[in-house]
Formats: structure tokens, C-alpha cells, sequence
């Protein structure tokens, strides 16, 4: 199925990216997938081509503010906004419960979800992601140093542009070498390239990704809001992740102290994107996480 857009009241009034992979079936569960920075809802394409996934619950991935096809009346967002997104997403497609699955920045989308309406969120699977901010902790730990990724890009998008603008193609490559490392096919590159310049033009494709680095950046932590997660939670961690740490994910596992169930499996050379670059392996065990909790 194609992206699609859907009206929703957060910020002024917004549009939300979203794509389904087949047909809603209100007797199956919903999984709600959160991308990672900067790409879209075709992150998920392998987990979309998966018969056994896609058969057993409804996939519906999402896209955050200043990502894909979404788009709100106030020009600034934060992932807190895009975790109400979200749930007003579900609301206005008539879901009232789903389990929800973020790669990277989604992994704290996810769980922002999970924060503000338990009610609705009935688990969450995290991958390759944080819960802390981009603190010296998490360096010392083993992270990457996030403030020296994303200040130059904020730095270089800074001054309004005029319409034939279009993302740096070093930008885009800068990406997919921190999210799936270095052997990344030419076509699955040029597919990225692609669409990029095409969700990323012009003075408000600019701004949406200057805003979406300064999120990264200088978002808040979640570590002491953690204890009121109260659903299940997996935690899938690649070894090669360039970004995250095995030893945060470590870290960061133990501080759901009031999740019924909280499991970190790590996956050995999985990348930062590990749903991408892994999928056989996230598939599997989000298809039994959803099953379990059921």
C-alpha cells in the first residue's frame, strides 16, 4: 500500500504520514512502527514484505514530525509531539490498542507512547536506541558523540533557501553509514537518495530537517520517567551499532522497573538500523513479543 496522509488536531492542526501494509483487520493486533532519523515510513519495507508478520498482525508504520509526509501548522515539534501524533493517529483510524515498535529516535517515540497513555500502548519494542539524552554518560558508555553529528548539519541549515534547494547528498550517505555501516548495496543508497531530495526540498524541507537534528541533539532524557512504563518491553541491540552501545542498552533495560516484562536481546553484528539491516532476525522476535503479549 502507498503513504498516506491523515488529519489530526496536534500543533495547530497536522497531516500525518502513514502507511499500512495491507488492508486493516480489526480481529488482529496493530503494530505501530516508528522510523528513525530522518527516513521515512519505507524503512519498514522488509518488515512490510514479511508474509508471516504481515499476516498475524496489522503493520502500520507512522511518521514522525519534520520526517516523510507529515506536516503541522507550528513550524517547532518535539518527540513528545510526535509521540501524541501518534496516539491520535490510532484515534482517528479507530484503534483503540496497539504494540508499538521504534528503530533509533522511534525507540523513544515508542516509549514517550507508551508514557502518556498506557491505556493504549499494550508493549513496546525498542531498537538500536537510547533512553538517555546525548549525555557524557552515554559517551562514556560507549555512544556516539551526537552533538558532533548533528551541530554541523544544523549550523549549514541555518539560513532560509530558496526553492530548488534540495539535501546534500553527503548528508543522506553520513546517515546510512551510522544506520547500516558501510556495505550498504548501490541501490538500496541511490533508493535513499531518491527520497531524500524528495522529502527534504525546498525552505520548509530546510527547516523540517534542521528541527529534526536539533531534536536529536538536545532532546530531553527519559531515564528517571521510566519506572512508569507499566507494559512489556523488548529491547533489540546490534553488536556493530555505531550509534548505541550494548552497555547502554545494558543500562538502559534495567530502568523499566515497573514493566511486567522488560528483555533485552542483543543480535549479534546487527547494525544501528538493525531492522533494516537485520530484519529476519527483528522480525522473528517482534512477531513473538506481539504473540506472547497478546
Amino acid at each position: 500500500m502507498t503513504t498516506r496522509t491523515i488529519a489530526i488536531p496536534h500543533l495547530g492542526g497536522s497531516t500525518i504520514g502513514y502507511k499500512f501494509g495491507r488492508d486493516y483487520d480489526p480481529s488482529l493486533p496493530t503494530l505501530v512502527m516508528s522510523n528513525s532519523f530522518t527516513t521515512s515510513v519505507e524503512l519498514y519495507r522488509p518488515q512490510f514484505a514479511d508474509e508471516a508478520l504481515g499476516s498475524r498482525m496489522n503493520l502500520l508504520a507512522i511518521e514522525p514530525y519534520g520526517h516523510g509526509a507529515s506536516r503541522s501548522r507550528y513550524r517547532h515539534f518535539t518527540y513528545w509531539d510526535s509521540a501524541i501524533a501518534n496516539l491520535q493517529v490510532l484515534d482517528a483510524l479507530g484503534i483503540d490498542t496497539a504494540f508499538a515498535l521504534g528503530t533509533s529516535q522511534g525507540g523513544w517515540i515508542v516509549t514517550r507512547m507508551a508514557l502518556l497513555d498506557p491505556d493504549a500502548i499494550r508493549g513496546i519494542v525498542v531498537v538500536g536506541t537510547s533512553m538517555d539524552y546525548e549525555s557524557q554518560a552515554s559517551m562514556e558508555r560507549g555512544c556516539w558523540d551526537g552533538s558532533d553529528f548533528c551541530s554541523p548539519a544544523i549550523d549549514a541549515l541555518a539560513a532560509p533557501v530558496g526553492d530548488d534547494w534540495v539535501v546534500d547528498d553527503d548528508f543522506v550517505r553520513g546517515v546510512l553509514a551510522a544506520g547500516l555501516g558501510e556495505n550498504v548495496s548501490d541501490a538500496e543508497k541511490q533508493f535513499w537518495l531518491d527520497t531524500y531530495r524528495t522529502n527534504y526540498r525546498g525552505d520548509d524541507g530546510r527547516h523540517r530537517l534542521r528541527t529534526a537534528s536539533v531534536n536529536l541533539r538536545d532532546r530531553d532524557g527519559l531515564e528517571a520517567r521510566l519506572d512508569g512504563v507499566t507494559c512489556p518491553v523488548l529491547w533489540l541491540q546490534g553488536t556493530a551499532d555505531q550509534v548505541y552501545s550494548v552497555a547502554n542498552a545494558e543500562d538502559g533495560i534495567t530502568r523499566f522497573t515497573n514493566s511486567p516484562s522488560a528483555e533485552l536481546q542483543i543480535v549479534d553484528g546487527g547494525q544501528h538500523f538493525l531492522t533494516a539491516s537485520d530484519p529476519d532476525t527483528a522480525n522473528t522476535a517482534t512477531l513473538a513479543f506481539v504473540e506472547k503479549w497478546s
